[in-house]
């Protein structure tokens, strides 16, 4: 257990150097929502339950402080058994954590944050030729709320995270998502919305979830439409901006819309619950440049045909590698020629005005 203790402390060291780091590239509103989601892991509070507001601003500000401390450090190795790893070396890191039940994770996220955290293990389970590992208690975690991350060829299921992350969506949907919600709740056995129900009620909505971020994260790693090299190297121009926002969203697209990804899934398998959920969470560019979901929901939540999500799917992936095709080119231009600005401003004009539009 000492030596448990003494990997977390490490782990949640290099988590505070991040969000020291990076605390910037969230808006005033999206960092309180994460500050609350860390608070409440810190607390060990479930997702539902709200302290006082004094309380968790005074929280803030000590964490404030200790963030200008960290900011400067650099992130350490990780130290286990005398060895010591780069805290990027996942796979050599699990090697050694796996047969103690433990699992670590790293990696970049949006605006290429680090990330990191430390999970204990539920289970391990092959899907679709994926392993995936169902994590539960977590004993680090940085501002992030990630349900699930595919790392080292396999997919790691945070239920800790999932939960939070899935009650905030629930409880931020907006007005025209609501539709869509009452039907998944509804075809998950839910007649009521109130909170209590939906909090006792919480592992059936999240075992209907629990698929979609799965296949998302399959479909995106079989899907090569968007190199990854590339998409890569997009998003280390221009992070931080309308762009990477809109190639997150065309890959993100195109992982769910793929004949290997989520919504391919939930036709093949009558998936009523979780395509309901996946339509009312829907949201950002995502939702701009797949409306052909939404019609296809409308008709389907009266006829129950299949065949309606299933064309607009195809019309979405369809869409989703046109955006590709385009951006990539503009983008290996703008490279070649050494003009990433106008690549910028062509990406902006073409693909960025046409969804506006």
């Amino acid at each position: 257990m000492n030596e448990v203790d003494r990997l977390a402390r490490q782990v949640l060291k290099n988590c505070e150097i991040s969000d020291a780091r990076h605390a910037g590239l969230y808006s005033i509103c999206g960092l309180a929502l994460r500050l609350r989601d860390l608070y409440k892991w810190e607390k060990g509070l479930h997702p539902w339950e709200e302290k006082d507001a004094s309380e968790i601003l005074d929280w803030i500000a000590a964490k404030e402080q200790l963030w200008e401390k960290l900011a400067p450090k650099k992130y350490a190795d990780i130290s286990i058994g005398g060895k010591h790893y780069d805290p990027f070396n996942t796979a050599q890191i699990n090697a050694v954590l796996e047969p103690h039940g433990i699992l670590y994770g790293a990696g970049y996220a949006y605006s290429l944050k680090p990330t990191f955290f430390l999970a204990a293990i539920k289970n391990k389970a092959q899907t679709d030729g994926y392993t995936v590992y169902t994590l539960e208690r977590e004993l680090a975690r940085d501002l992030l709320t990630l349900p699930v991350i595919s790392q080292d060829n396999s997919i790691l299921l945070r239920t800790d995270s999932a939960r939070l992350f899935l009650w905030d969506q629930i409880s931020f949907i907006k007005k025209s998502g609501r539709p869509a919600l009452r039907f998944a709740l509804e075809n998950c056995g839910l007649k009521n919305e109130d909170s209590e129900t939906l909090q006792h009620q919480m592992p059936i909505i999240l075992a209907a979830q629990k698929d979609n971020f799965i296949y998302h994260e399959i479909g995106e790693m079989r899907d090569s439409t968007f190199d990854r090299v590339i998409w890569r190297e997009l998003i280390a121009a221009f992070p931080h901006s309308p762009i990477e926002l809109l190639a997150r969203a065309v890959k993100d697209l195109l992982a769910d819309t793929t004949k290997h990804g989520t919504l391919s899934y939930l036709v093949r398998n009558r998936k009523a619950a979780a395509l309901g959920f996946y339509v009312a969470f829907q949201d950002g560019l995502i939702k701009e440049l797949f409306p052909e979901l939404r019609e296809a929901f409308r008709g389907f939540t009266k006829t129950r045909d299949w065949r309606m999500i299933k064309e607009a799917i195809t019309t979405g992936y369809r869409n989703a590698r046109n955006f590709t095709e385009k951006m990539v080119h503009i983008f290996q231009t703008g490279k070649q020629n050494q003009q990433m600005q106008w690549a910028k401003d062509e990406i902006e004009r073409c693909l960025l005005g046409k969804i506006k539009k």
